[in-house]
């Protein structure tokens, strides 16, 4: 019988697998990768794999929650290093434009997963809910700390610069996207 595996490499080997099938999904889709290509990249046996997430939706989810932790974290931290609110409005659109200028750029994790299995999957469907209100929640805190009243106009206007980037490939939607936001607080 093999020794059982310690906290810590249940850690790595989740962070691992979680590391592995975000770079997949995000690159090729959700659908487009299987299992095996997800065992090979990420180094663990599909024994082990199931016994991290029962299913490849679990495997979906967990990615997305975590993406989710980490590209807000990096917005607040980019946006709230600035006193003024209205700058840090602003911010968040700047964040957006270095974002899409990024090799491998391929818009929205949430938006793509939505429109691969958001209507078949519930779990899929409530992480992206839980994330698109997250992140609207954090904009609408910036926007109400500016003195404004155009929480949803700006909102939507992040959403979507980030589809338009994703459709075109072009980073030039969040400068126009700032431009409307800069007008919008004015």
């Amino acid at each position: 019988m093999p020794a059982p595996i310690s906290a810590e490499q249940h850690r790595l080997d989740r962070e691992a697998l979680l590391d592995a099938a975000e770079s997949l999904f995000y690159e090729r889709g959700v659908r487009a990768v299987g299992m095996d290509e997800i065992r090979s990249a990420a180094g663990l046996p599909l024994k082990r794999i199931y016994s991290l997430f029962a299913t490849k939706e679990d495997l979906v989810v967990a990615m997305l929650r975590r993406r989710d932790r980490r590209c807000r974290a990096s917005l607040a931290e980019h946006v709230e290093r600035l006193d003024d609110p209205r700058s840090r409005v602003l911010a968040v659109f700047d964040w957006l434009g270095r974002w899409f200028a990024e090799p491998g750029f391929r818009g929205c994790a949430w938006v793509n997963a939505h429109g691969e299995l958001g209507s078949s999957s519930p779990a899929v469907l409530d992480e992206v809910r839980s994330h698109k209100r997250a992140f609207h929640d954090q904009i609408a805190a910036w926007v109400e700390a500016a003195g404004s009243t155009a929480v949803e106009p700006v909102y939507l206007l992040a959403e979507g610069a980030i589809v338009t980037a994703g459709i075109t490939g072009d980073a030039a939607s969040a400068r126009d996207a700032r431009a409307a936001a800069e007008a919008l607080l004015r």
